[in-house]
């Protein structure tokens, strides 16, 4: 026991000794970690914050209190005697003479002008045992040649290309070393200048000439590789964030540069290459001109919102044409020309470019704008100082603010810009992510990503509400766990390979056993798909509800007019032999009654039973569906035509054989059915109006059901109305329309008179005519009533224009409007205008409309009257007195005669009530001071009855049937058509009877 316990102990103690090893261990580890993490912030401190400080701290304390290494001593100012206006013929000594005259100067300037400028300097020594050096610092100097005596040769010549002499190049300049001097030395001098050149003169110890180049190159240097390095830099930020505004900035920096060059004196040169001199003018005209290009392109994209904010848009187009403007003086114009042009377009732009920015800081306040404006101002300040300095010989501003100092500062705040421009966008970037991520976790759309196993990597709060995931963590959810392998395999296909990234899927099952429907987008992307998941359940209730509506009526469950068609193409698409199938087109006959006098109410409840009696009659092969109010549609599929004709009749049976009980009341309601045999050749609207056309027949014909079987005449005068139909369709007035007339007989004067109404008439395909009722119905159905309508006038029109001598005896002609075009505006304009190009022609025209479309809009008709009175019209109403309407319009209606309609003068004889209503017509318009025509006058009985009641006019097939035009202009009177003699001797007696007894005021002449 006693060795167990040691054993124990001994186990225990090595236990103790190496746990607190390991504790030690870890403990050393942390402490390690800890030192590491101190030692990187000390450093990262160190570098953000005590380096830059030193660098700018020691920076400003060498430039306040070192010397420059640079530093020059001991240049001189001289005074010079200059002219410029010296004659050509005048040499060194005769212009020494001239000089010596002139006043001393420190500064001549050229102003503008490229003629030799010759002065005269004399150099005092600058020191013991140094060279004097002359500076001539003008970088617009050409040429310079010098002269110590006047009679002696040049010591020096040089120009851009070349020196030869004492003369040699110095920085911008020339300059001449005069060796030791002991004593003063005067020169005689000629140069040659370009651009706004200013002449000044400066002595040196050549050592200190020396140093002063030495700095002025590297300056060059330093200001060509900052630029460049600049320019660099942004170009690649450009490219790597393909943001083309960057390019832009990078090609004015680089403009800005050749600026800065020129203002030095250095633009001769480019990357330590020269330019030839020849190309020196151009090269700086195309500098001036391409900067101002892209300081405008830079300005207009930079500024683009707000300059559409301003709304000054005549300024922008202003500096736009400058720049054409300056760019073509570039190209045109010699340099010395090129600058006053130059110095305007900097004015103007400048003047522009500023009130600009000041608008837009004054409406914004970004610093991103406020720095490029900065940039900007300095640059379009300072870029044309120098010019702006010429103009007004203010040499001092070019001094202290020039093209060199602009190109660092305003280098210097585009950067600032840029580094802005940056920061915004990557703070823009950080609070759209934060958007992004708030949006993610609120919309009520699930969001999700799936690696390509299906597994959910993310969801948003959406997602998991829909599909019921819990939110645990450390557990992973799959696809398939909601939608099934199959679902995801589809969606996995979608994603890779489709273009329509979209898919509609079912839930599996849920514990209570609901499914929804979802609307899947997805993309894949990275090995991973994204996707948006959106409950469409009750969408998808919705759709099936509106599918249903689209093709069912509401009202009755039927199909509807949509439905029914639908079912009835496809049968006329899978008609043959083996599928036969017929249409049938059902009307209500007493329906509208029901309506009128118990009500919507009740006339729904008898639709919804009579379509129950149909659908109880009806096979799962037969369809029916309601087109209209009262109107229904049968297809039979399957069915041979005395199938369906039989059917049909157990429709109609079924609907009229029991009354309809509504509430305490019954209805009866009878109907009619018209049933035809499809063939495969038919249209649907052709189909169905056919079937309409038999229903309407077995209507008219009170048999109930009507049936038109395959050749049926029906079908052909159908054919005959669609060819009709499709004409008017195409704009085009068919060839087999033409026009009779059938004569108006005056009743007073028989042989003195020959007045006619146009008819309208049409053969078929076989030369028959085709009945003109027909024609009109076909053309009111499809709508096209105005263009014949249209047409008959027209060419009625034209027919009396061309024969108008050959119509003597003719008092008017009667020519008939539908009602439906009487209500089309647009044709009331087109006849209108017909009738204004035949003025001749109207004074003859009489214009036929029925009663009930003269009394449908009584103020439109009479405005309708009033016009064709006033361009020379007459006015008729024809079918008079079949409209049962009150004469009492009459007197407020100023038509010129009434046509009485013919079904009571065509039985006036036999019906003594229909000779009173014909009587009493008469005596109206006889008071009213209207003329009367009878229509419909075909024995001789009717006619002698008329002329005792004093009718006016007769028309009918006892004077005369319709006659072609030609027989009309053969014609000397109505009489001529009639071929009885008797006749003939009855209408003459008539006439002579008929003046004194009837004699009228009115007339139609």
């Amino acid at each position: 026991m006693a060795g167990e316990l040691g054993n124990e102990r001994d186990d225990y103690s090595r236990n103790s000794t190496d746990f607190a090893d390991e504790w030690a261990e870890r403990s050393g580890s942390r402490r390690r970690w800890r030192v590491s993490a101190r030692l990187d912030e000390l450093f990262r401190t160190i570098s953000l914050y005590a380096v830059p400080a030193a660098i700018m701290l020691l920076s400003g304390l060498v430039l306040m209190f070192q010397e420059s290494q640079y530093a020059v001593r001991g240049e001189t100012s001289l005074t010079f005697q200059a002219k410029g206006d010296v004659p050509a013929t005048f040499g060194p000594p005769m212009v020494q003479g001239v000089l010596e005259r002139a006043p001393a100067v420190r500064q001549f300037s050229t102003h503008l002008s490229e003629a030799p400028v010759w002065f005269r300097v004399t150099v005092p020594p600058v020191g013991a045992a140094q060279h004097t050096v002359i500076e001539f610092p003008s970088r617009h100097a050409q040429t310079l040649i010098c002269w110590r005596n006047p009679d002696a040769p040049a010591i020096g010549r040089a120009d851009r290309s070349a020196v030869r002499g004492a003369i040699r190049m110095s920085k911008a300049g020339f300059a001449i070393d005069l060796g030791q001097l002991v004593a003063p030395v005067t020169l005689l001098c000629e140069g040659t200048f370009s651009g706004p050149a200013h002449l000044t003169l400066v002595a040196w110890p050549a050592s200190e000439l020396n140093v002063s180049e030495r700095e002025f190159h590297r300056s060059n240097g330093l200001l060509e590789g900052g630029l460049l390095t600049l320019s660099a830099f942004v170009l690649v930020t450009a490219i790597i964030n393909k943001e083309w505004l960057y390019v832009l900035f990078a090609a004015w920096l680089i403009g800005n540069l050749r600026l800065a060059a020129n203002s030095l004196g250095a633009d001769t040169q480019w990357l330590e290459r020269a330019i030839p001199t020849d190309l020196d003018a151009l090269v700086r005209k195309a500098t001036f001109a391409i900067y101002y290009v892209l300081t405008y392109s830079l300005f207009t994209q930079l500024f683009k919102r707000e300059l559409r904010r301003i709304g000054w848009r005549w300024m922008v187009m202003v500096l736009q044409w400058a720049g054409v403007v300056l760019c073509c003086a570039a190209i045109a114009l010699p340099y010395a020309h090129f600058i006053p042009v130059l110095w305007v377009v900097a004015a103007l732009g400048i003047a522009i470019v500023l009130v600009l920015l000041t608008r837009i800081l004054v409406l914004t306040r970004s610093r991103v704008a406020m720095w490029y404006s900065a940039s900007l101002s300095i640059v379009l300040f300072a870029t044309f100082s120098e010019v702006i300095a010429a103009a007004f010989n203010a040499r001092a501003l070019a001094t202290a603010f020039n093209s060199v100092t602009a190109a660092l500062f305003s280098s210097l705040m585009a950067a600032l810009a840029i580094a802005e421009q940056m920061r915004a966008e990557h703070q823009g970037k950080l609070e759209a992510q934060t958007e992004l991520r708030n949006a993610y976790d609120v919309t009520p759309v699930g969001l999700f990503t799936l690696d390509d196993q299906g597994v959910f990597v993310r969801g948003n709060a959406a997602l998991h509400t829909m599909l019921g995931i819990p939110n645990t963590e450390g557990r992973t959810f799959r696809w398939d766990q909601y939608f099934g392998q199959s679902t995801w395999r589809m969606l996995l296909d979608v994603a890779q390979h489709s273009e329509e990234s979209e898919l509609e899927i079912l839930s599996l099952p849920r514990d209570d056993g609901r499914t929804s429907r979802y609307l899947v987008k997805a993309i894949f992307s990275a090995g991973r798909i994204e996707g948006s998941l959106q409950d469409i359940t009750e969408r998808a209730r919705t759709m099936e509800q509106l599918r249903y509506l689209a093709e069912n009526d509401p009202l009755t469950g039927v199909s509807n007019r949509r439905g029914i068609e639908k079912a009835l193409a496809e049968a006329i698409r899978t008609l043959s032999d083996a599928r036969p199938a017929a249409l049938a087109y059902l009307d209500l006959d007493r329906f509208k009654l029901v309506n009128d006098l118990f009500g919507h109410a009740a006339g729904d409840e008898v639709l919804r039973q009579a379509c129950d009696r149909m659908r109880a009659r009806l096979s799962t092969d037969q369809s029916v569906g309601r087109t209209g109010g009262d109107e229904f549609i049968v297809v039979f599929r399957d069915a041979t035509i005395k199938e369906a004709a039989a059917v049909a009749r157990r429709l109609v049976d079924a609907i009229c054989g029991e009354p309809y009980q509504i509430g305490e009341r019954a209805f009866q309601v009878r109907a009619s059915a018209g049933v035809i045999e499809l063939t495969a050749d038919m249209r649907v609207p052709d189909a169905i109006s056919s079937a309409d056309r038999a229903c309407r027949e077995a209507k008219k014909s009170r048999r109930e059901l009507v049936v038109y079987e395959r050749g049926a005449a029906a079908f052909r005068e159908r054919l005959a109305e669609l060819r009709l139909i499709d004409a008017l369709d195409a704009g085009l007035t068919p060839n087999t329309l033409f026009l009779e007339m059938q004569p108006i007989m005056e009743m007073a004067s028989p042989g003195e008179s020959l007045n006619f109404e146009v008819l309208l008439r049409m053969r078929d395909s076989d030369g028959n005519i085709v009945p003109a009722s027909r024609v009109i119905s076909a053309a009111e159905e499809n709508g096209s009533i105005g263009m014949i309508d249209k047409w008959v006038l027209t060419n009625t029109l034209a027919w009396i224009d061309l024969n108008r001598d050959r119509l003597a005896k003719t008092r008017f002609v009667c020519v008939n409007l539908s009602g439906a075009s009487l209500n089309d505006e647009h044709f009331i304009r087109d006849i209108f205008t017909t009738l204004a190009a035949h003025e001749r022609a109207v004074g003859l025209l009489c214009i036929e409309i029925t009663e009930t479309v003269a009394l449908h809009d009584l103020d439109n008709t009479r405005r309708f009257v009033d016009r064709i009175h006033q361009l020379g019209g007459r006015i008729a109403l024809d079918d008079f007195g079949a409209g049962f309407s009150s004469f009492s319009y009459l007197k407020d209606l100023a038509v010129d005669a009434i046509k009485i309609d013919g079904a009571f003068v065509k039985s006036m004889a036999a019906h003594p009530a229909n000779l009173a209503i014909v009587e009493a017509i008469v005596a109206l318009a006889k008071n009213l001071g209207i003329r009367s025509v009878a229509e419909w006058v075909e024995d001789t009985a009717t006619l002698e009855a008329l002329s005792e009641l004093g009718v006016d006019y007769v028309q009918g097939f006892l004077i005369a049937r319709p006659q072609t035009p030609e027989a009309i202009l053969a014609a000397d009177s109505a009489v001529s058509f009639v071929r009885d003699p008797q006749l003939a001797s009855l209408l003459l007696e008539l006439g002579d009877a008929f003046y004194p007894r009837h004699r009228s005021n009115s007339a139609l002449h």
